[in-house]
């Protein structure tokens, strides 16, 4: 999709109600939901996170969002695709502040190119008791990216259109923290397999650009 139409619609989603649970269920782990209420108290003293879903004109001007491939390191997000974004710190006046500062400190995106559209429902992570707040965000400039080194393995841009492919929801086997593996559903984007919150997120992501697109 050109980007001038992208911007044309996008817009729109400023006024249009979340779909919340509505649309994580859809990319749900079948034990996800039963999880995050066993330890909903639990979820009250979560640590908090911004994150942002930024989409941009590629150099054609071909509407793209960018994702992220994290490192591999001893945490239970170890080598998962995510939004940029990261732990909410003191110094952020609130978790648009720490999703924009994240997104610049990640993948270079400087605050002076993003515009927020809309935050999107939160999402709580049991296993790292993190509630992560996304936000929908665009850059109507083409992004120089430079990854950061320490905590991003690849920068990753997603086609809206591929994103937006029905054909790029799959379900796959993934291994789980209880040693068995289970049948997950889940996006295959740019040949990476993006399941779990990421994908719930994406879930609504995608729910709302449909109804504007």
């Amino acid at each position: 999709m050109r980007f001038n139409s992208f911007l044309e619609s996008v817009v729109k989603i400023k006024h249009l109600e979340l779909f919340g649970e509505k649309s994580h269920v859809k990319m749900s782990p079948p034990y996800r939901l039963e999880l995050a209420k066993k330890m909903k108290e639990k979820s009250k003293s979560a640590k908090k996170a911004g994150v942002m879903a930024l989409f941009y004109p590629n150099v054609e001007y071909e509407t793209y969002l960018v994702l992220i491939l994290r490192k591999t390191y001893k945490g239970v997000h170890s080598a998962q695709v995510g939004f940029p974004g990261g732990k909410y710190e003191d110094e952020d006046n609130d978790l648009m502040i720490t999703a924009i500062r994240e997104t610049e400190e990640e993948v270079g995106v400087p605050k002076s190119m993003v515009e927020i559209i809309k935050k999107m429902s939160p999402m709580y992570i049991p296993p790292s008791n993190f509630m992560v707040h996304p936000y929908l965000a665009i850059s109507e400039s083409t992004p120089k990216f430079i990854k950061q080194d320490e905590e991003v393995e690849a920068i990753i841009e997603v086609r809206l259109l591929d994103f937006l492919d029905e054909a790029n929801t799959i379900t796959t086997r993934v291994p789980t923290s209880f040693n068995v593996e289970v049948d997950v559903p889940a996006f295959k984007l740019n040949d990476h397999i993006v399941w779990g919150a990421t994908a719930m997120m994406l879930s609504e992501l995608k729910d709302l650009l449909k109804q504007v697109l």
